[in-house]
């Protein structure tokens, strides 16, 4: 290993900083130092490598390919580095379990499960990150991320939770007990969406509604999603597993639902490698709450 190639570590540092940040501020807030420490940081391993890392011509400092080349060895890097150092102090046990799902999911599956994992694990701390973003697992940042889709996220290990299809739902007093609405019906209704996505939009255009919506749309936080539908305020895609008791009791009606391969669903997503306690015994008791449920 050639260590005299290597940059100040401060530089690296700094630089890690800013990647996972996005500004010098709160690169600066992160390592506890200022602002204009973080800027001379930054042009220094520039110096250092004589390469550029960081394109300065728009409004904000944006990484330049090599900058992100650099951003991805110093994320695995100094995620290693700081796992290894909380293993061996017992930081890494101490630290509570980060969870990262979506509202939905944790408003409609996991929240009510919880007791039953407070119960088996009473001193275990727990962080839910409710977010419709997919956010990146680290060693010092999320344990483990629930997340719809195929299973297929690179580098990462995926098991399937809850096989379910997307749905499109509305309640009676919107759409009527009788008649099924078409397609075309539905872009002139009102729809609700989760905050942070647009799958009304997206479900309409795949339909082939390529106006879209032409009503107005309500965005609401994922666990109003459902109450708004089931009161008649629009028109909700969302997973058919979360709906299924609503469209038995006939608070909602099921007016389309996807045909998608067996693949798609929630999946419980983790990084490969030995996993800390805390997150061997969420992940454990998880698998075996969605077995048991079918």
């Amino acid at each position: 290993m050639e260590w005299r190639h290597l940059p100040p570590l401060s530089g690296l540092r700094a630089f890690a900083a800013f990647a996972e940040t996005g500004n010098v501020v709160a690169a600066g807030d992160a390592l506890g130092v200022s602002h204009a420490a973080i800027s001379q940081q930054l042009r220094s391993l520039e110096t250092h490598l004589d390469v550029a890392l960081l394109d300065r011509s728009g409004r904000s400092l944006a990484l330049t390919d090599a900058g992100v080349v650099l951003s991805r060895a110093l994320r695995s890097g100094f995620g290693g580095m700081i796992e290894a150092v909380e293993e061996i102090t017992g930081l890494r046990d101490a630290r509570p379990l980060h969870i990262s799902t979506t509202p939905m999911f944790a408003v409609s599956w996991l929240m009510p499960r919880l007791p039953a994992f407070r119960a088996k694990y009473p001193d275990a701390d727990l962080m839910l990150d409710p977010t419709p973003e997919v956010i990146a697992l680290s060693a010092d940042g999320i344990d483990v991320a629930i997340r719809y889709g195929n299973g297929n996220w690179p580098g990462m290990e995926a098991h399937m939770l809850l096989r379910s299809p997307m749905v499109v739902v509305a309640a009676p007093a919107l759409v009527g007990a009788d008649e099924m609405p078409s397609v075309d019906d539905l872009a002139d209704l009102p729809w609700l969406e989760e905050l942070g996505v647009s799958e009304g939009n997206n479900w309409l255009r795949r339909h082939g509604v390529s106006r879209g919506m032409t009503r107005g749309q309500t965005k609401v936080p994922g666990n109003l999603l459902l109450d708004g539908a089931r009161d008649g305020q629009g028109v909700v895609v969302t997973v058919r597993a979360f709906v299924e008791r609503d469209i038995a009791a006939g608070r909602l009606r099921a007016l389309f639902t996807e045909d998608e391969d067996d693949s798609f669903g929630y999946h419980l997503v983790t990084r490969p490698g030995v996993m800390r306690p805390a997150l061997k015994a969420f992940v454990t008791w998880i698998k075996r709450e969605a077995s048991e449920a079918g």
